[in-house]
């Protein structure tokens, strides 16, 4: 049999989808591919969003802000000089958004400006950093995406 053009594109065309299928379903069924890009109870978080909004907007009221820097010893993060940092409870999420398995929360313990996150801790990568705390009855939030 001989082949023509008519059989050429044809037979090209079932190749073409083969090819597309094969990483499709290679996609789909490795673990290695496998990432967890939303939160846990995603509506219920979005019904508490206005609430994250002022607390936002409450940090941008400070007079000063709290930062984060790389150092040996992890990531330190620095808050406002002019509070009383006996006064502040709260919460340190750190969200890996490629791994949810490598998400941890610490609770805010201040005896100075600055609170260190282990080096053990932390993957290299990228992380998003949410800082919940409460200031003499405020809310207040703190949000940063980071490459450790």
């Amino acid at each position: 049999m001989k082949i023509n053009w008519g059989w050429g594109l044809a037979i090209g065309m079932v190749l073409f989808v083969a090819f597309i299928m094969y990483f499709v379903i290679k996609i789909s069924t490795d673990k290695k591919y496998d990432y967890d890009l939303v939160t846990e109870e995603y509506y219920k978080k979005e019904m508490v969003y206005q609430k994250e909004i002022d607390a936002e907007e409450n940090s941008k009221s400070l007079e000063g802000s709290i930062s984060g820097k790389k150092t040996p010893e992890g990531w330190m993060l620095t808050f406002p000089e002019n509070i009383d940092f006996s006064k502040i409870e709260g919460t340190v999420l750190l969200y890996r958004p490629s791994n949810k398995h490598l998400d941890f929360e610490i609770p805010l313990q201040l005896s100075g400006p600055n609170l260190l996150i282990p080096d053990e801790r932390l993957v290299a990568g990228r992380w998003n950093t949410i800082v919940r705390w409460k200031y003499l009855g405020e809310d207040y939030l703190y949000k940063e995406e980071i490459t450790y």
